[in-house]
């Protein structure tokens, strides 16, 4: 099992920018694809963007072009950065790692087996 910890929450206004940081330990990721995904207050999970272990990646529509998925495995660390944030992009953001490595980006929490403890993001209008 792996421990994801997700950290860079906060509050910003709308416009700004936040860099969000998953930090794994248990495991290490080289091999996996990783997800980030958001939940919004009476809403459901629902994907943001995915990073494969070659660096691909990939983007739900309401984030394209703002927001940006990287990996660091020396330090077995993935990140989001998220540019020109919307009220509309306010939830709280959680990481998550498949059970297993290679294949496609998965974009359905469900598959996901290991999940961080989330951190709030904040946008202000």
């Amino acid at each position: 099992q792996v421990q994801l910890v997700e950290s860079g929450g906060g509050l910003v206004q709308a416009g700004g920018s936040l860099r969000l940081s998953c930090a794994a330990s248990g495991r290490v990721l080289n091999w996996y694809n990783m997800g980030w995904f958001r939940q919004a207050p009476g809403k459901e999970r629902e994907f943001v963007a995915g990073i494969s272990w070659s660096e691909n990646t990939s983007y739900a529509d309401s984030v394209k072009g703002r927001f940006t998925a990287s990996r660091d495995n020396a330090k077995n660390t993935v990140y989001l950065q998220m540019n020109s944030l919307k009220p509309e992009d306010t939830a709280v953001y959680f990481c998550a790692a498949p059970r297993a490595a290679w294949g496609p980006i998965l974009k359905t929490g469900a598959e996901y087996v290991d999940w961080g403890q989330g951190t709030q993001v904040t946008v202000s209008s």
